[in-house]
């Protein structure tokens, strides 16, 4: 089998798929121009966020048999098209869930005791005490949207602080444990202090978070999201932080950020992005939450062993 590689990855995944007798063909600096024309040759192909896979280009790769994304998100793939036409989609939660969880967590603790802020203020010669005074997660109840990988990892790092964590994901059923209750929405727009978001970009949770939603909530709540930045309507994010409703937000995404996830759209940035840069209460980093060293290698394993599992034996 041929497999063509059209984003950066860590080695071990080219290393282990030649190894399983399948021929890698390493070009990740690749044109969405000169894929369309080569995508016929190949039986897999894996990429990360860097060119879409819609229909148009899907069309052309009439021997491919599987698609890697070396990542969690899948919507940077036509999977519909894919299905109907055989070819198998591959992602791989697992291999960054653990980063993504700490992450998470570290944003939390970030935000809830003003350690930004206050990091930037001691190294200008500012000690101010009072005014950076924190807030404990102990005794807080934390919502987390979306119990699947990163959600339960993000679970289990809390689990130390005595927080009370209620879950809802509308996809799974049964899935109480040792760190989580399960619930539905209404129990967290009463309860939550916290609201924690991993879930996928799709239709549905476009602008899930919106102005209607936020309203909705009994108390002020802080916000975490790790997810995708289209699940939060920044604009009205923005108007949640101005009124008090939205007591602080950390965020790992930006609805503002390019579909390779590398740099933002910053020909065409609004007001509302300079509001998050310039406002205290809001922390932001760039689409990291699962970078790491150790992630980045687990990402290229968990890839390998399922396609060779499904492919391997293929000639």
């Amino acid at each position: 089998m041929k497999v063509l590689f059209i984003d950066s990855t860590h080695p071990a995944l080219p290393e282990k798929l030649t190894a399983a007798g399948m021929e890698c063909d390493y070009r990740p600096e690749i044109t969405s121009k000169l894929l369309q024309k080569t995508i016929h040759l190949y039986d897999g192909i894996v990429i990360r966020s860097r060119i879409p896979l819609d229909a148009k280009l899907l069309e052309h790769a009439t021997r491919l048999k599987f698609i890697g994304r070396v990542g969690s998100g899948l919507e940077n793939i036509d999977v519909e098209y894919a299905k109907s036409h055989n070819i198998v989609c591959f992602n791989a939660p697992e291999g960054h869930r653990d980063a993504t969880g700490e992450h998470a967590a570290g944003m939390l603790l970030a935000l809830l005791n003003n350690i930004c802020k206050a990091n930037e203020e001691v190294k200008k010669g500012q000690w101010f005490r009072e005014v950076n005074r924190g807030v404990e997660v102990m005794g807080k109840t934390v919502g987390i949207i979306g119990y699947g990988n990163t959600g339960r990892c993000f679970a289990r790092c809390l689990s130390g602080f005595n927080a009370r964590l209620l879950a809802y994901d509308k996809y799974i059923y049964d899935y109480s444990d040792q760190w989580v209750t399960e619930s539905v929405m209404d129990d967290l727009f009463d309860e939550c202090d916290i609201l924690s978001l991993h879930v996928p970009l799709t239709r549905e949770t476009h602008h899930l978070v919106n102005e209607s939603f936020l309203n909705r909530f009994r108390k002020e709540i802080f916000i975490v999201n790790i997810s995708r930045g289209k699940v939060i309507n920044t604009s009205d994010l923005v108007l949640g932080l101005k009124s008090g409703k939205v007591k602080g937000a950390a965020l790992d995404v930006l609805e503002y950020e390019k579909s390779s996830f590398e740099e933002l759209h910053r020909s065409s940035l609004p007001g509302n992005y300079q509001f998050l840069l310039e406002n205290p209460r809001v922390i932001i980093t760039p689409h990291i939450a699962g970078w790491t060293h150790e992630s980045n290698r687990r990402l290229a394993e968990v890839m390998a062993e399922k396609i060779i599992s499904s492919f391997g034996n293929i000639t």
